[in-house]
């Protein structure tokens, strides 16, 4: 008889801890990233006030409550990236949200992420980006077996 993984029974997200536990593992693993570790190191020198900001505008995108107000699109439009970012940044986003959640939000998360960095992209002039996660109704590995 061969025994069965031990893996974890994933939720979705519904709470504020949800999404601080989203973001703070997205941030864990990009910052650990060769490629956007640099580039976090450099834009972002106050972790304190960044996470907390990141929090609300996760909360504003998905739950449609909390006081985030400011415009993304500005704090990174001057960053030093290209295409290869936005794809690297796309995949470790949505495999930190598989690793941790399951279920419609989830989904919705990885489909406004997808979203936001197609249109980053396109205002910042910069072409296409990895197609495998552009689809647009790309769902958890789970679902998909």
């Amino acid at each position: 008889m061969v025994a069965l993984e031990n893996k974890p029974i994933l939720t979705d997200i519904k709470t504020q801890e949800n999404i601080r536990l989203l973001v703070d593992s997205f941030y864990g693993n990009a910052r650990q990233d060769e490629l956007l570790g640099p580039i976090f190191d450099e834009a972002i020198t106050n972790w304190d006030h960044h996470l907390p900001t990141m929090y609300q505008f996760w909360e504003r995108l998905l739950f449609k409550s909390g006081d985030y107000q400011g415009n993304p699109f500005d704090k990174h439009v001057k960053l030093p990236v290209g295409k290869e970012h936005f794809a690297v940044w796309i995949k470790i986003f949505l495999q930190t949200v598989d690793d941790n959640f399951f279920g419609p939000k989830a989904n919705e998360a990885k489909r406004l992420a997808r979203n936001i960095a197609a249109t980053f992209q396109l205002r910042m002039g910069i072409d296409g980006y990895d197609k495998d996660y552009a689809i647009p109704d790309y769902k958890h590995p789970e679902e998909t077996k």
